[in-house]
């Protein structure tokens, strides 16, 4: 059988980074313990995977036969090897947070600047008071409650400050319109009338003159330089739909 074949059969393949499992301690070392996780190879806790405080001995925390609840770190099916964890690791990590990405978390703390959501992360997110709401609201309190399940937006997040910011109202998408539809509702670029006369004149049409008919200012009224220069073209435009070939 070859190596390939092993790692296949293998248990240990079955096992994957964050997995909880249950076992006892068959050994203890300077450098970590050796956890019987039930799969036919123990598996190494380090010592300083103990606890997420510091730990000089490893007698300190843990004894020959103590059952302990841990997590795997890195698994090797074809070396036979897994690192273990006794510290809960996080739902995300600081690489699967993304801005833009929608979470779901619990209030655990309430400041008059803000509450904090604990979304599975190593930190809690931050939801500032202006980023819970697109109204005013004096405080926190009046539109969040501890132990309330919520869902926010990342807005920001920083691995080097451990900083996760989140907004409520930014769920609340502003539907953009497409850029071409935008484009034919922009009024300025929406033709005149006497680039549509032109359009008639060109296809043969009796648009440019019926447009031109509708363009005529009201007889009494005195032609501004604005209006004196529209007659003008108004009739060029016209002298060009009485010579077109019939």
């Amino acid at each position: 059988m070859n190596t390939e074949e092993t790692a296949v059969a293998s248990p240990l393949a079955a096992l994957s980074p964050k997995m909880e499992l249950h076992g006892k301690v068959t050994k203890i070392e300077l450098y970590g313990a050796y956890i019987d996780v039930g799969l036919g190879q123990d598996g190494l806790l380090h010592i300083s995977q103990i606890s997420s405080d510091p730990v000089k001995n490893v007698n300190d925390k843990l004894k020959i036969d103590d059952e302990i609840t841990v997590w795997v770190r890195n698994v090797d099916p074809e070396q036979g090897r897994i690192d273990l964890t006794a510290i809960q690791p996080p739902l995300l990590e600081w690489s699967e947070i993304q801005k833009g990405q929608v979470v779901t978390g619990k209030i655990i703390r309430i400041e008059k600047f803000g509450a904090f959501l604990d979304i599975g992360a190593e930190r809690p997110g931050m939801i500032h008071v202006s980023e819970l709401a697109n109204n005013y609201i004096n405080s926190p309190t009046d539109v969040v409650q501890l132990g309330q399940e919520i869902q926010a937006r990342v807005i920001n997040v920083s691995s080097k400050k451990k900083q996760i910011d989140l907004s409520v109202k930014a769920l609340e998408e502003k539907i953009e319109v497409p850029k071409q539809i935008e484009n034919d509702l922009d009024v300025s670029k929406l033709p005149t009338a006497m680039e549509l006369a032109l359009r008639g004149a060109m296809q043969g049409t009796e648009m440019g003159e019926q447009l031109i008919t509708a363009k005529k200012p009201a007889k009494g009224r005195t032609d501004s330089k604005n209006e004196r220069n529209r007659k003008a073209q108004t009739e060029a435009i016209t002298r060009t739909l009485q010579n077109r070939p019939k």
